[in-house]
């Protein structure tokens, strides 16, 4: 099964997520399928960067799910996906 969810980089203390799509028995951070955005925490205003809302409605319709965060966070930024 396909899921959409956060990986992990950055450096200590300094995280930034990329937004990405992967196999769900992979690792956090292990290869991915696509690169689907990234979320900085720690940047003030416009945390969610370079989302590509075309090719995360193409996941969801081949069947993949999104994760609990991705969700919370694309409904909070009012992404429409």
């Amino acid at each position: 099964m396909i899921k959409i969810r956060l990986a992990r980089g950055g450096r200590v203390h300094k995280p930034v997520y990329t937004i990405v799509a992967i196999e769900s028995r992979r690792a956090r951070d292990g290869k991915f399928l696509e690169k689907l955005g990234q979320y900085n925490p720690l940047e003030k205003g416009d945390d969610l960067l370079n989302i590509k809302t075309d090719r995360v409605s193409a996941w969801l319709k081949q069947g993949a799910e999104m994760s609990d965060t991705v969700r919370t966070l694309f409904k909070k930024h009012k992404v429409a996906v």
